[in-house]
């Protein structure tokens, strides 16, 4: 990505040393030496000039055109919709617009005049359509090789010292962005000034590593090994989907994909089709394991044409997936395909899911660490709140026990192979809506998915040993007595119906609450780790508590006093309830 442009500072030698004096790292100053200074004919001299040339292909996607760029804001319509581009992550929003319909004719209109920024970093005011398209004419052709150097940049500020004609300094120039870089090199390649270069600098990679440098030898090197190092997206539309066909095949080969999505002729199979896992391999093998763990074989080949990127897979026996599908979108572990007709597959990267089931690998995972009952849906009813704060822990000897308010409820499991798959048997006394027979239908090391007829449950794996977060939780809520400070609804705090409770929170998963009135009764609780940390309360149906029967987010937590919020599916903030130690 290329800097924001800026005048051009010549900063005099004894500003810069008060500049540098401030700094962690203080750039030396080049002393006079004829073979640190940079010919205008040199090869370093030619690569810093690329690398400061203006990129213009972030912004393809309104111009189509990666010698130039829009400087932004500019208004454009998009399929209809008036929309003001402030910034590129708004170019995401084109996009979404773009990828929202699959066979609507896509159009992204400019709103004129506008002011473009040339490769040179010149900046000139175009009135109308005709005017940009003349210039996008001058631009190469898609994806032809250009002097532009994207896959690295100079860190700024970096400095350069001038000398006079026998080599003696005179100046020293201060360089802040490419625009800068590149006029200043200018005057070197047209021999218009004597310069060196002071060390050490900083470049970054496209992928946002960076390197030190110490040297023109150094440098130059490390320019030229990088300039090919990265896709520079040169294609006249947008997103990294002009991949090339190696590039492609170990992008598929990283990690097996789960099917998210599935649509064959216009008619949307994904609820039959979704997480099954696709393993492509080395040697033109792909290998599928369908949702109740049967293992299907095909192959898979990869080609670009002039419609893009292409994906071929065959199965004898999946006529569904069978299909020459165009790689239409990729984005960071996602992956869209799609052919004419309505046919679309929608698959999302993961390095966990376990493609070859076991009986052997599934007893390994289940007894590695207890684990949360984070889904239960039977006949229809959701009663995963009956085990908030109730992990089940699987022993070697077939033995499940489930934590219920601090006590151990010990029951058994099998792990069993019938002709539809892998199924859990579990079978605990009191627990009739886990006593079912469960076919496992997905598998990673710490995510378990089953179901049966119109009974769905997940497993999600809970380990706490070694995790210093929930150690420090657990540690604070269970030394001393809590009681409720606060209790938010809808931004109203009334925590009066828990006034003179007292909690106690007992390392055993129980919690003990003191009714001033009625004496005590028992709940659970579990500090565990979902997209951030949480804390599951349960205390059945005991009023007022009932109220707080919850999984809670974390948002804050001290010694004496712990927040706690319930957010809606759009993340907004529902209720908040505050603990504090009682004094």
């Amino acid at each position: 990505m290329k800097t924001n442009m800026k005048t051009l500072l010549l900063i005099p030698f004894f500003a810069l040393l008060l500049f540098t004096s401030c700094q962690e790292e203080v750039v030396d100053i080049t002393p006079a030496d004829e073979s640190e200074a940079l010919a205008p004919d040199s090869e370093l001299t030619t690569l810093m000039f690329s690398t400061s040339i203006m990129d213009g292909s972030a912004d393809n996607i309104i111009d189509g055109a990666s010698c130039l760029s829009v400087e932004l804001p500019v208004t454009v319509i998009v399929n209809g919709l008036e929309i003001i581009i402030d910034s590129r992550e708004d170019f995401k929003v084109i996009e979404a617009i773009f990828k929202e319909f699959d066979d609507d004719v896509d159009r992204c209109d400019i709103v004129f005049p506008i002011t473009i920024i040339l490769s040179n970093h010149e900046e000139i005011v175009i009135e109308n359509r005709a005017a940009l398209d003349e210039l996008i004419k001058e631009c190469r052709g898609e994806n032809e090789p250009d002097d532009d150097i994207e896959c690295i940049d100079f860190q700024y500020p970096i400095s350069f010292s001038v000398f006079d004609k026998d080599f003696q300094i005179i100046d020293v120039v201060q360089i802040e962005n490419d625009r800068q870089l590149y006029r200043f090199i200018k005057r070197v390649k047209n021999a218009e000034v004597i310069a060196s270069l002071n060390f050490p600098i900083t470049l970054e990679y496209a992928d946002g590593t960076t390197v030190e440098v110490n040297s023109n030898q150094e440098l130059a090197t490390t320019i030229r090994e990088a300039k090919d190092a990265c896709d520079e997206d040169d294609d006249n539309d947008y997103g990294d989907d002009d991949f090339t066909k190696e590039r492609l095949d170990e992008y598929l080969k990283m990690c097996p994909w789960v099917v998210w999505e599935y649509k064959r002729n216009n008619q949307d199979n994904t609820a039959e089709y979704k997480e099954y896992a696709l393993n492509f391999k080395e040697d033109g093998v792909v290998v599928m394991r369908a949702r109740g763990g049967d293992i299907l074989t095909g192959t898979w080949s990869t080609r670009v044409s002039d419609r893009g990127a292409l994906l071929k897979m065959e199965f004898d026996n999946l006529a569904d997936f069978t299909l020459e599908w165009i790689v239409y979108d990729i984005e960071d572990g996602k992956i869209k395909l799609y052919e004419e007709g309505g046919n679309r597959i929608i698959m999302k990267k993961n390095c966990d899911v376990i493609i070859d089931i076991t009986k052997e690998r599934i007893e390994n995972f289940l007894q590695a660490c207890m684990w949360r009952v984070a889904r239960l849906n039977v006949d229809g009813v959701d009663n995963v709140s009956d085990y908030i704060g109730t992990p089940l822990k699987f022993y070697a000897n077939n033995v499940v026990k489930l934590r219920v308010n601090g006590e151990l409820v010990e029951g058994t499991y099998e792990i069993g192979i019938r002709n539809i798959g892998f199924i859990l048997q579990i079978t605990l006394d009191g627990r009739p809506n886990l006593k079912l027979e469960w076919l496992i239908t997905f598998l990673q090391e710490d995510l378990i998915k089953l179901e049966n007829a119109n009974n769905q449950m997940i497993l999600e794996r809970h380990c706490p040993d070694g995790d210093g977060d929930l150690n420090y939780i657990d540690d604070v809520l269970t030394n001393g007595l809590w009681e409720v400070a606060a209790y938010h609804v809808a931004g109203n705090n009334n925590p009066e119906p828990f006034y003179m409770y007292t909690l106690d929170f007992k390392i055993s998963g129980r919690v003990v609450v003191t009714d001033p009135n009625n004496g005590t009764f028992g709940g659970a609780w579990l500090s565990y780790r979902k997209e951030g940390l949480n804390l599951g309360l349960y205390f059945g149906n005991n009023e007022p508590f009932n109220l707080l029967n919850h999984r809670w987010k974390i948002s804050e937590i001290t010694p004496n006093r712990i927040e706690v919020k319930d957010l809606n599916a759009s993340g907004e903030i529902e209720r908040i309830l505050v603990l504090e130690k009682k004094v």
